[in-house]
């Protein structure tokens, strides 16, 4: 039981690691190309990448009709609708704070428990949840709390949305026990988002931003198609399947780091007092929620 769950701990420390970073390449691919063709392109390199593997490893194939449903159901809400969050988020907060937010996903794993599993509120949930919210507040605002509305962005919502969105993703592909693998099941997911966001990348003609698009922001769309579209959604099924959700999504705690590194070194964010003490409360409240 102790080696299954350092196996599920590995896979989910890569996992957020590279989702960590994912904000910072993100940011700067969309600085280049929109976020349609971002989108389509990293999620079609993910996929090929998992067919590779599949072929490389000789992984034995298998579909059955009756799960495309649930496929379609986890491509929806784990790539298209999130993945889309996050990009529209990014194009008008920084990275750093992107990373901050995400890791409230284990608050709204918990308040789902609560709401569908009629779990019971208890103390330590009330207290973790108003800190969390006072977090947000202070991170959103720059610690200005009397001008909300002016320092309020769109993205900060989009990103909150998305946090949300994941733990439903999460809670859904523990729960449906597709009878794949791990690394099929996140094959099948990243194609069927790949083909949901390419009538997108085809209206907006993505191959003509593609065609300028710079070495750096290559390098970046790289990553983002192998390491995070491909092997971090491939990683987390595999933890998933070693361990429940709840103690999996624990490790969204140190995500917010992997990104704030990553924001200062590569795109030289200035990183403010308010954004980390608004980052630390967050963090705080997502803790004292699992405490229950």
């Amino acid at each position: 039981m102790r080696k299954q769950a350092m196996q599920a701990g590995c896979y989910a420390l890569l996992s957020i690691t590279f989702w960590g970073i994912s904000f910072v390449s993100t940011k700067a691919v969309l600085q280049e190309v929109g976020a349609f063709t971002l989108l389509s392109t990293r999620f079609g390199i993910g996929a090929f990448f998992l067919f590779m593997i599949i072929m490389g490893t000789r992984v034995r194939w298998a579909f059955s009709l009756r799960t495309i449903p649930n496929l379609l159901v986890l491509a929806v809400l784990g790539v298209f609708v999130h993945q889309m969050l996050q990009a529209f988020s990014l194009l008008t907060i920084q990275a750093s704070e992107a990373g901050w937010l995400i890791s409230l996903s284990p608050i709204f794993t918990a308040l789902l428990s609560v709401l569908f599993l009629h779990e019971r509120f208890k103390g330590w949930y009330v207290i973790g949840m108003t800190i969390a919210a006072f977090g947000i507040v202070v991170l959103t605002t720059n610690g200005d709390v009397s001008a909300v509305v002016g320092h309020w962005q769109w993205g900060y919502v989009f990103m909150i949305a998305s946090t949300l969105n994941w733990a439903v993703y999460t809670l859904l592909l523990r729960g449906l026990s597709l009878p794949y693998p791990p690394l099929l099941t996140t094959f099948y997911i990243s194609l069927f988002g790949f083909f949901m966001t390419l009538p997108l990348f085809v209206k907006f003609k993505g191959w003509t931003q593609l065609v300028q698009l710079s070495g750096s922001g290559w390098s970046h769309l790289l990553f983002l198609g192998v390491f995070v579209s491909a092997l971090a959604y491939w990683y987390w099924g595999k933890a998933l399947t070693l361990l429940r959700a709840s103690k999996v999504s624990t490790f969204l705690y140190l995500e917010p780091l992997a990104t704030l590194i990553g924001a200062v070194l590569i795109l030289h964010e200035r990183i403010v007092l308010t954004t980390i003490l608004g980052g630390m409360l967050i963090l705080v409240g997502v803790i004292l929620v699992q405490r229950q």
